[in-house]
């Protein structure tokens, strides 16, 4: 009783997005308190991370081979369990701090929505559940995922206050993700030079968010996280252009590499759209003040999302086009 009127008036902060049904808007209201606190600290929203599995099945030319992809997302569902035990856990490990966040305070564990022994049993079962499932697709993923877990129970505990190896941590999470596509289907058409810009391109979204999350505390923000006392403004910015200029370099010598199903080096068209999003992204953090959580900031800003949709149909025709035109004939 006394959670449900803790929440009474914060429920904007419990439902689904606002461009959800009425229905499921309702149906989400009546679920107990604790299991829209547990869904909550899981995160869907941040799910869309996990379509980094994505990349090799689609540069690779299997999109279209069922098995391939019914592999891939297997991949993909079991990674988002296990991105969301690690949400969990970062949020058990910080929930001190984060009740001194005027945003993360409103999360359901600092906020109390969420029990603490039930966090801490689905922050150990799902893991377990999710390596168990794994082993059913193959090893390999098993082993990649274990690595993630692995990495985020060090970040967690340790390398979150560790200068720059904190961004470096959480850039490397993404470039596993490339791994588990890739580690699912048989690889025939896949650059390194992916990993390269996988990397770059999450340096630069996490250069973004820690140099947003510094404007936004202020003075408060060691209290909140330990390594902004060694990250300032001048540091970051120089950071991010460092990142943004590696990711341009990096995917147009991806571009020169990689192979289309119409010849030549036609994949530099999608050059462009991969350099506007970039320069989307910074105008976004630099004269709208945005870029604090990237994720939420893809569908929030429509020339972003509009870009990221034209950049994947654009590489998808250069790649899939003419094979998918032969078969309808």
């Amino acid at each position: 009783m006394c959670a449900e009127m803790q929440f009474k008036d914060k429920t904007h902060l419990e439902k689904p997005a606002t461009f959800a049904p009425a229905p499921l808007i309702a149906a989400w209201r009546l679920l107990p308190t604790w299991l829209r606190g547990l869904i909550r600290t899981m995160r869907p929203t941040q799910w869309t991370k996990n379509l980094f599995v994505f990349i090799p099945i689609l540069f690779d030319r299997q999109l279209g081979q069922f098995d391939s992809l019914l592999r891939v997302m297997a991949a993909f569902a079991l990674y988002c369990l296990m991105s969301s035990a690690v949400y969990l856990l970062n949020d058990i490990v910080d929930v001190e701090r984060d009740k001194l966040h005027p945003k993360k305070k409103h999360r359901a564990i600092p906020s109390g929505q969420l029990p603490m022994n039930l966090a801490i049993f689905a922050a150990v079962s799902l893991p377990i559940l999710t390596v168990v499932s794994a082993l059913l697709v193959n090893v390999p993923l098993a082993l990649v995922l274990i690595a993630y877990y692995t990495k985020d129970l060090a970040y967690s505990f340790y390398l979150k206050n560790v200068v720059i190896i904190d961004v470096i941590t959480v850039a490397s999470g993404f470039i596993m993700r490339v791994v588990a596509g890739v580690v699912v289907i048989n690889i025939t058409n896949f650059s390194p030079w992916l990993y390269v810009v996988v990397g770059a391109l999450a340096l630069f979204l996490a250069v973004g968010k820690r140099r947003q999350e510094l404007v936004l505390l202020a003075e408060a923000a060691q209290d909140v996280r330990a390594t902004y006392k060694d990250y300032n403004l001048p540091l970051l910015d120089d950071m991010l252009r460092m990142v943004t200029n590696a990711t341009i370099i990096s995917y147009t010598f991806y571009t020169f590499e990689s192979r289309t199903n119409l010849g030549g080096n036609l994949m530099l068209l999608s050059v462009p759209f991969a350099v506007y999003g970039l320069f989307r992204y910074l105008y976004l953090i630099h004269v709208k003040g945005e870029g604090s959580a990237p994720d939420e900031l893809l569908f929030k800003d429509k020339p972003l999302l509009i870009t990221a949709v034209l950049f994947v149909l654009v590489v998808g025709a250069l790649i899939y086009l003419p094979s998918w035109i032969d078969r309808l004939r």
